[in-house]
């Protein structure tokens, strides 16, 4: 049984919430449910780990912001209150103070004197959470009302001190260059497969010593708590697994999760990539680097999802022909890999985000990340459908491609192609473009330092729009037509110049590596290849304009080949000057229109997901006979049931 679908808009500051489907979900049978409903659980156990990870100081702020939330007994209605509940929704949606995407710290609505009055107020009605002590009640607001107290999440401003000026909770009383002098030690010459170094732990500089020493994240070290349910409720899991390889994955991920070992880690990836038979599949663990500003720590993260078959006939088609597309590269043939093994490639639905991939989640994923085991083993991609098609049908018709593209007969093209395109680009990027291509001997796979993560995926994304435009799409089956392809080339450079501004406060320079990314190919585009793009002003406007798409596509072929080069040979400096000249810095007259048109569409521009509730359904005797979902939860029960089941 599956409760009515409601998906009410939720806003607040810059963000909409929505509701994804598990479309399917009652067809699959008891067993593969239940299998969902505890990795489900499982996946929602290492969310205070994400917050934690997020900011020394998340915790306690978000556990003061809920007291206060729910015993408050003044006057709700006060401007101040609605302030803080704002800043409140902000913060579980974000994991944290930072803003998920920009990583600029939130500004409070309402001031020290009314938080520390309304915390005092309900004092007494704190069963789980004592007030903070006043030394860090005193720190605490610090950090929430002081905009020069670690004021960025993430800082990549070249030239600054990385770890000491970002605020992520990954390293404690350390400089950048003790931390690299660390990793740089433990890392051994010429090792063909070396492990993710430091991917699972807290660097911090030992009291007695005074030398950093790693504390890692494992049962029994930081956060064994929340990793011990992860693991009963992955071990539960177990037992309704669909086959015997997906049993081994799970006991080789509860291995990991007790040694801390990163050689564990690898195998479990290992395990994980084999097992390519089941209808479900997890993500569970430290996996991505993206908020650690040296590219070091993974965030906790947790994702479940099911097979969507009939789609999956597509991503299918494009991974059968790997080899294919990895030989007609335009990338000089020695940083190609000769023979692609074990690319799998699936769209799939969701079924629950957890931990960085809650309550904004990716709408594709390629794991594992490290270049070797790619080579040797493989790689599995999905994109999620439920999530791209929740983000589709809440942007259609809200104005934003008749302000922004720049003629009729290119928005027709758009809203003709745009949403299979966006989905073959993702498929492609995701499937292809971050399997392919490899190191050269003796390339350290952290050679790029704190640009690695905008370079590699630069890299996926060149790789997708070079072959969205291929002939060999149509010949496969995948777009109707050969002009079908221009219709994400105009979204794209329009994004990469224009529009992803939207998503940046005033003043600000781009710091999150997927929108350095997309800054990066648009403009080097636009300065290296003006015959093919450029920006036009209309009626006071600007707009893009793609004067020649087939010598769009010859410069990201050009970019892609440069790219690729950059990342086999691990050369820095050229990294360096590709990021800092083309995907920094933002212009701020065209900043200011940019902001101004959108804000006219009273459009949010990020998006993120409220989970379904599942929950057993049982018949007269108490057997389980079915999992129900529930789409109907509001948001902040949802947080507040979620804060309540962590303590």
């Amino acid at each position: 049984m599956t409760t009515t679908y409601n998906c009410k808009d939720i806003r607040f500051a810059d963000i909409q919430m929505l509701r994804y489907r598990l479309d399917g979900f009652e067809q699959l049978t008891l067993r593969q449910q239940l299998y969902i409903y505890y990795l489900a659980k499982a996946a929602q156990c290492g969310r205070d780990i994400t917050t934690d990870q997020f900011g020394a100081y998340n915790l306690d702020i978000r556990n003061c912001l809920e007291a206060i939330y729910t015993h408050y007994n003044g006057d709700r209605h006060a401007d101040s209150f609605k302030a803080l509940t704002d800043y409140l929704y902000r913060v579980w949606f974000a994991n944290g103070i930072y803003h998920h995407y920009s990583c600029d710290k939130f500004v409070p609505g309402f001031d020290e004197s009314y938080f520390r009055f309304a915390l005092e107020s309900v004092a007494g009605r704190m069963p789980h959470n004592e007030l903070p002590s006043a030394e860090r009640l005193e720190q605490m607001c610090r950090v929430m009302f002081d905009p020069d107290v670690l004021p960025k999440k993430v800082n990549k401003t070249d030239g600054e001190d990385l770890v000491l000026t970002s605020a992520c909770n990954y390293y404690e009383s350390l400089t950048q260059s003790e931390v690299e002098r660390f990793y740089a030690a433990m890392r051994q010459k010429d090792d063909p497969t070396p492990p993710s170094y430091g991917l699972n732990s807290t660097l911090r500089r030992n009291p007695l010593t005074g030398q950093p020493e790693e504390v890692r994240w494992m049962l029994g070290g930081k956060y064994g708590h929340h990793i011990r349910d992860i693991v009963k409720n992955l071990e539960k899991a177990s037992q309704y697994a669909e086959n015997s390889m997906q049993k081994e994955v799970i006991a080789q991920l509860v291995k990991y999760y007790t040694s801390g070992d990163p050689r564990d880690f690898d195998t479990y990836s290992i395990q994980w990539l084999k097992e390519q038979e089941g209808m479900v599949d997890f993500i569970n663990g430290f996996i991505e680097v993206y908020s650690d500003p040296l590219g070091i720590k993974g965030s906790w993260e947790g994702l479940v999802t099911y097979r969507d078959v009939e789609a999956s006939r597509r991503t299918r088609t494009i991974s059968d022909n790997a080899q294919w597309f990895e030989d007609h590269s335009p990338v000089d043939p020695r940083f190609r890999k000769p023979q692609v093994v074990g690319v799998v490639a699936n769209v799939v639905c969701a079924a629950m985000l957890g931990g960085d991939e809650y309550p904004s989640t990716a709408i594709g994923i390629n794991l594992p990340n490290a270049d070797w085991m790619r080579a040797a083993h493989g790689s599995k991609s999905i994109t999620i459908g439920n999530i791209t098609r929740a983000y589709s049908l809440a942007s259609h018709g809200n104005g934003f491609l008749e302000e922004f593209v720049s003629d009729d007969a290119t928005l027709r093209l758009v809203n003709l192609y745009g949403d299979l395109c966006d989905d073959l680009h993702t498929d492609l990027h995701e499937c292809l473009g971050h399997g392919s291509g490899r190191l050269m001997p003796g390339v350290a796979y952290d050679a790029l330092g704190a640009y690695a993560d905008t370079i590699e995926e630069a890299r996926a994304d060149l790789f997708a729009l070079y072959y969205l435009a291929d002939p060999k799409l149509v010949e496969l089956g995948l777009v109707p037509s050969e002009q079908a392809y221009e219709s994400h080339y105009y979204t794209y450079m329009m994004n990469g110049l224009l529009t992803q501004l939207t998503r940046i406060s005033l003043g600000s320079g781009i710091q999150e590596a997927h929108m350095r990314n997309r800054a990066l190919i648009a403009r080097w585009v636009h300065d290296r290849y003006p015959q093919a793009v450029q920006l036009v002003t209309r009626n006071g406007k600007i707009y893009v304009v793609v004067a020649d798409y087939a010598l769009l596509r010859e410069a990201f072929a050009v970019l892609l080949a440069e790219i690729q080069r950059v990342k086999s040979e691990g050369d820095y400096e050229a990294a360096r000057a590709l990021v800092e000249r083309y995907a920094v810095d933002v212009d701020r007259k065209l900043h200011e229109e940019i902001l101004a048109r959108y804000s006219s569409l009273d459009i949010a521009p990020y998006k993120g997901f409220i989970n379904p509730k599942l929950t057993l359904r049982h018949d007269t005797d108490g057997m389980v006979i079915g999992v129900d979902v529930d789409y109907t939860e509001p948001y902040d029960v949802q947080m507040m049931r979620y804060s309540e089941q962590s303590k």
